[in-house]
C-alpha cells in the first residue's frame, strides 16, 4: 500500500467510524483482522468489529468524532497520530466531554488493515470522564499488568 492509498483508507477509517457505521468500519479490516482496542478488549473479524463500533464505542459515546492525522506507510505497516472527542452516555458520566490523543498502527494486507493497535494514555480520558480515583488507580495498574504480560514485552524485557 502505498502512502496516497493509506490516507485514503485511513479516511473511511474515521468517517466509519465518526459515523457508527459498523458495516463500513468494517470493510477497512481484512476477513480475519484482529482489532485491539485497550477498553473493550480484542475483536476479531468483521463482524466483532463492526459490532464493537455500533454496540460499545456508540452505546456509551454520542457526537463522536475520530480523526487520524499525518499518516505515514511503508506498504505493510502504517502509522498516525489521532485525535478523537466524545461526549458520554454512561449513566454515571453522562454528558462529560472527552478528547483523547494517541498514536494507531495499522498492520496492512490486500489494501486493508489486518490488525489494528493503539497507544493512549486512557488515565487522561478517564480523569476527564470523571472516574473516582481508587478505580482510576486500579484500572491504571491492571493496564500495568496487562502491558508486561504481552508477548512481546515479554520478550523485550528478556533482551
Amino acid at each position: 500500500m502505498n502512502q496516497d492509498e493509506f490516507a485514503a483508507l485511513l479516511t473511511r477509517f474515521s468517517a466509519a467510524a465518526s459515523a457508527g457505521d459498523g458495516k463500513a468500519f468494517a470493510e477497512c479490516f481484512t476477513e480475519d483482522a484482529v482489532y485491539h482496542d485497550y477498553i473493550y478488549g480484542d475483536h476479531k473479524g468483521r463482524a466483532e468489529i463492526a459490532h464493537m463500533l455500533t454496540e460499545l464505542f456508540h452505546r456509551d459515546a454520542r457526537d463522536y468524532d475520530w480523526r487520524m492525522i499525518d499518516p505515514v506507510c511503508n506498504g505493510n505497516l502504517g502509522y498516525a497520530w489521532s485525535l478523537s472527542k466524545f461526549t458520554s452516555t454512561l449513566p454515571a458520566y453522562e454528558g462529560n466531554e472527552i478528547v483523547i490523543d494517541g498514536m494507531s498502527r495499522f498492520e496492512l494486507r490486500d489494501g486493508l488493515i489486518s490488525d489494528y493497535r493503539e497507544s493512549v494514555n486512557g488515565g487522561v480520558a478517564m480523569a476527564q470522564l470523571g472516574v473516582e480515583e481508587p478505580r482510576l488507580v486500579g484500572v491504571l495498574r491492571k493496564w500495568a499488568r496487562q502491558l508486561r504480560a504481552r508477548p512481546e514485552v515479554q520478550r523485550y524485557l528478556k533482551s
